[in-house]
């Protein structure tokens, strides 16, 4: 029979905690206080900064999300833990890149479920009542917390770094109503130093000092999270990523020697050379441009990170990138694009890459011509005017 919480005592509690989260799976396990994280104040200016570009829900949860007590008050202790994900580097069929994380199951997916049977275990020992369990969905600045609870150091790419991870791991959290001690970084802790690889190679100098990323620059932020037209002078920065970037993180020494646990989130066999199953460019540029709403493009990305940013978006990215990348192919499909495609986002995305990639073909300049000449939406058609003006 399970003894009951008071009976334990405060060291073989926080053990327990500990040790029922190793046993579930994660890799990195910690116990960080509730409560204001250490880099709250850095996070508030740089709300104030507007790096968050145009993830309002950074803003609406700032409160929380500089002290969580604020929206949940009966927590006491926070567990942090860490999942890696290191796998070698995924290109699409045909060429263009998505981050490797996305290779898989949607990492929300997989460790929320660990952590529900975490949180299932620590009831059974009487460890916890039902508390509330959160993987990068909620206003709390993990990074921080985790680096509080000793699960990693602090990068210049303001991620964390692990010894035998890199910056290759996921973070989650459960929240607590039991009052834990935190726990303390273990005796080997990876450092920068001098290091500033992550800086110097980030295609769009993104971070602007050590830890601190300026989101509206980052390749990550605008094929994932923003919506709507690049910037012009990013698009040719984005090179081939169709979907987030792992510049920073593959030239960090500390992730050079990680493990290759792509067995933990499989691969889509989308991803697959000679699969035919949806994933080169110009799958990710037309499939998807019949339909009447969103819903094919989640039927077809169900599980998968690539549902986020929506099917403009990743048609968006995929146009971009056939404009860094020219192809026959790319040419055919972005051609149609710019004649056909439902989104004004998309057409314009078309639009720039034809001129990136092919404005010397004069009839590639009167397709765009032409498709400027019946364009009813004033952004993209001031879009498609700019692309032939930078590009002539």
């Amino acid at each position: 029979m399970t003894p009951p919480p008071h009976q334990y005592s405060p060291e073989s509690r926080r053990a327990l905690v500990l040790e029922q989260a190793r046993e579930l799976g994660f890799d990195l396990v910690g116990i960080a206080p509730f409560g204001p994280p250490p880099d709250a104040a850095r996070f508030d200016a740089w709300i104030d900064e507007n790096h968050h570009g145009t993830m309002e829900y950074l803003e609406r949860g700032r409160a929380a999300t500089v002290d969580p007590r604020t929206q949940w008050p009966a927590g006491k202790s926070l567990l942090v833990v860490g999942l890696g994900h290191s796998r070698p580097a995924l290109h699409l069929p045909g060429g263009g890149r998505v981050a490797r994380y996305a290779a898989g199951r949607d990492y929300h997916n997989v460790i929320s479920k660990m952590l529900g049977r975490l949180r299932r275990a620590l009831l059974r020992e009487g460890l916890a009542s039902p508390g509330s369990a959160f993987v990068d969905a909620t206003p709390l600045l993990e990074r921080s917390h985790a680096a509080a609870g000793g699960l990693g150091a602090p990068s210049k790419a303001a991620n964390l770094l692990d010894v035998r991870l890199g910056p290759w791991f996921f973070l989650g959290e459960l929240i607590l109503d039991l009052d834990l001690s935190p726990t303390t970084a273990p005796a080997r802790v990876p450092s920068c130093g001098t290091c500033t690889a992550c800086i110097d190679a980030c295609p769009t100098a993104a971070i602007i000092e050590p830890g601190r990323v300026d989101a509206t620059r980052c390749i990550s932020y605008h094929t994932i999270e923003h919506r709507g037209l690049v910037a012009h002078g990013l698009r040719s920065q984005a090179g081939e990523w169709a979907f987030g970037c792992d510049v920073c993180s593959e030239v960090c020494p500390w992730g050079s020697k990680a493990p290759d646990l792509s067995e933990r989130f499989g691969t889509r066999t989308a991803f697959e050379e000679g699969a035919g199953q949806g994933g080169t460019l110009v799958d990710l540029l037309t499939i998807g441009r019949e339909e009447p709403d969103d819903a094919g493009h989640k039927d077809r990305w169900r599980g998968s990170p690539l549902r986020r940013p929506k099917r403009e978006g990743l048609a968006r990215n995929a146009a971009i990138v056939l404009g860094n990348h020219p192809s026959e192919s790319g040419l055919d499909a972005l051609l149609a694009s710019v004649e056909a495609d439902p989104s004004p986002t998309v057409r314009a995305a078309s639009a720039w890459a034809l001129a990136a990639g092919h404005l010397e073909d004069a009839g590639v300049r009167a397709a765009i011509s032409r498709a400027l000449g019946r364009e009813i939406d004033g952004g993209a058609a001031r879009d498609m005017r700019a692309s032939l003006d930078l590009e002539g």
